[in-house]
């Protein structure tokens, strides 16, 4: 009998094919939803659906007029079509000797015509059927066009698993997929409704890198197989399983949890998840948090947000970070300034230089000047260089940064010497700049365009990126002296490097960090580690400068110490260039005064 529903190996392959799919209880999609309105159209009928079979039961990919999502497989015609790969048509259900007493008869189905969804290896997944409530025929014509809607189902189905839909590796729907299911979620669902989207990211990039370059990428894929498989067990076969980064898995957390609740859980449960990428895996497992409302944001930003909160919590050292407003809003606003400096790069016209002077401590003169850069945002108003700074270093636009520095710099000097001021200007450069092989030469280049002698042009770098590099920041730091340029250390005190390295570096100047200046004038031992950096710098031969000299008591006690020059808000503010004339001009009036 039909009805008795024998699991033959036939059918186990079937059912194994029809999963492989990853289509059963997954949100409809427009695009299936498209193909049953043409069916519905064509035949005139109000009822359509791209039925799946499945081993108790037929479940709706798409459906219109139908009420419920699925129906028992027993006397369902659907399964009929998916066993025989073939067409179904019944006029009259009523007058048919099979399908008189089905469920279907029975709710007042009358007509009905399915033409099968069949795989490439001849494997019957469902139908695309048509139903009615009143008797008829089918033509020819749209038995010919149901059967086109079904290859049309097909190749649909196929394409979806085939083309950007499913991971090769772990063989589980990625991140195109996660994006369209969630907005058929939202669809689906009530608006507003609070949910949470939880992201497994297991292996940071640096860890990631390490592992291929020993192991090769076999070991990642390994991994990656090995946390798909131990994911899917942990979730349930309730929920579904995403891969959408290359080391990063997601799902959504069961309905009605709240962030509370779900911080339990993975509390509990945070041994399995540190080893789901199996015992022997390399690296640190760590899971981002993204509550959110259906509805309120796109699928691609609740997936932005489960990232980065997964990478706040690595930053951290936690196991898992739920999303945080603050901390997003401040990587929003990063990558916001991040990508408007590039653009101001090619016309800087928000760029200034302002300079700070630096003042012989013996004699009180104004010996010099050190540029720092300010950048007016459009629309964000001034911007701090200890936020903008970091972000040029890390993105690799320190050496268009540079390159306009200290064009903007030289060409400041060349006015003031036309005008008979021959200060020396400094100004900072990284580490990657220690890395251009033709970083020297395009210095001495920016310096003979405008007339100005290397010895006037001093350029700062930090003890730390001269360590990144020591080697090849002596080579570099050796070129740049050797045509002529004064080099400083800068910040010297919070860094790491060696006495060794430091007398082998070509420098002229060492300058102690602001930060040994705010207790100097009330802590003795900060007044003799100063006096100790001091008389050691001087020693190797260096000059010496004081930053952030706020007080006429840290200037005392600098006295003290064999101190070369100073510089800080005593004196003054980083000034505009035209008014660090006029501050110049004052200072050395009230000097001849005293």
């Amino acid at each position: 009998m039909r009805e008795q529903l024998m699991v033959s190996a036939a059918e186990t392959e079937r059912l194994d094919a029809l999963r492989r799919f990853d289509l059963l209880d997954t949100p409809p999609g427009e695009s299936f939803d498209r193909i049953t309105r043409m069916a519905s159209q064509i035949f005139g009928l109000s009822i359509a659906a791209v039925s799946l079979t499945d081993s108790d039961r037929q479940w709706f990919k798409s459906r219109i007029g139908v009420e419920h999502w699925s129906v028992t497989r027993q006397k369902a015609p659907c399964s009929q079509v998916a066993e025989s790969c073939d067409l179904v048509v019944i006029e009259d259900f009523l007058t048919d000797p099979y399908y008189h007493d089905s469920a279907l008869a029975k709710a007042g189905v009358r007509f009905y015509a399915g033409a099968p969804l069949v795989t490439r290896d001849g494997f019957g997944l469902g139908a695309m059927c048509v139903l009615g409530t009143s008797p008829r025929q089918a033509q020819p014509s749209e038995l010919a066009a149901l059967r086109d809607l079904a290859a049309m189902v097909m190749s649909q189905i196929e394409l979806q698993h085939a083309f950007g839909r499913i991971d090769p590796i772990s063989e589980l729907p990625n991140r195109t997929q996660f994006i369209d299911d969630l907005s058929d979620f939202a669809r689906d669902h009530t608006s507003g409704e609070r949910r949470i989207a939880v992201l497994v990211d297991l292996i940071s990039v640096d860890q990631m890198n390490h592992v291929v370059r020993v192991m090769g990428q076999a070991a990642i894929d390994s991994m990656v197989k090995a946390a798909a498989r131990n994911f899917r067990l942990l979730i349930g076969p309730q929920r579904k399983a995403y891969h959408v980064g290359a080391t990063q898995l997601a799902a959504l957390a069961p309905d009605g949890m709240d962030e509370v609740a779900y911080s339990d859980l993975l509390t509990v449960r945070a041994e399995r998840l540190r080893k789901l990428g199996g015992p022997d895996a390399i690296g640190t497992t760590v899971i981002g948090v993204a509550p959110f409302a259906l509805g309120d944001l796109p699928p691609t930003d609740v997936l932005r947000i489960a990232q980065g909160a997964a990478q706040d919590a690595r930053s951290k050292g936690k196991l898992f970070q739920i999303h945080s407003n603050t901390l997003d809003n401040a990587s929003q606003r990063s990558f916001t300034l991040l990508r408007d400096f590039e653009a101001a790069l090619q016309s800087p016209s928000g760029f200034r230089l302002v300079y700070q002077p630096r003042v012989d401590l013996t004699s009180g003169r104004c010996v010099g000047a050190e540029a720092l850069m300010r950048w007016m945002h459009p629309t964000l108003g001034p911007i701090s260089p200890g936020e903008f700074i970091p972000l040029v270093e890390r993105m690799a636009l320190a050496t268009p940064t540079t390159a306009w520095v200290l064009e903007t710099a030289v060409s400041q000097m060349a006015r003031w010497h036309a005008a008979g001021m021959e200060l020396i200007v400094s100004a900072n450069i990284s580490s990657t700049n220690l890395h251009e092989p033709d970083f020297a030469s395009r210095v001495s280049q920016v310096l003979a365009r405008h007339g100005v002698s290397p010895e006037f042009l001093e350029l700062e770098i930090t003890e730390t990126a001269v360590m990144n590099d020591a080697e090849q920041a002596l080579r570099q730091l050796k070129d740049l002296a050797a045509a002529g340029i004064r080099l400083a250390i800068d910040d010297f005190g919070t860094g790491y490097s060696s006495l060794s390295y430091l007398q082998r570096l070509p420098v002229h100047v060492v300058k102690i960090d602001r930060s040994f200046m705010g207790d100097l004038d009330t802590d003795p031992r900060q007044l003799s580690l100063v006096t100790m950096m001091v008389l050691m710098a001087k020693h190797l031969g260096h000059r010496v400068v004081a930053e952030g000299v706020e007080t006429q008591e840290v200037l005392d006690q600098l006295r003290l110490t064999a101190c070369d020059e100073v510089q800080g808000y005593f004196f003054a503010r980083p000034i505009p260039a035209d008014e660090f004339i006029k501050w110049t001009e004052t200072r050395a009036s009230n000097l001849a005064v005293g």
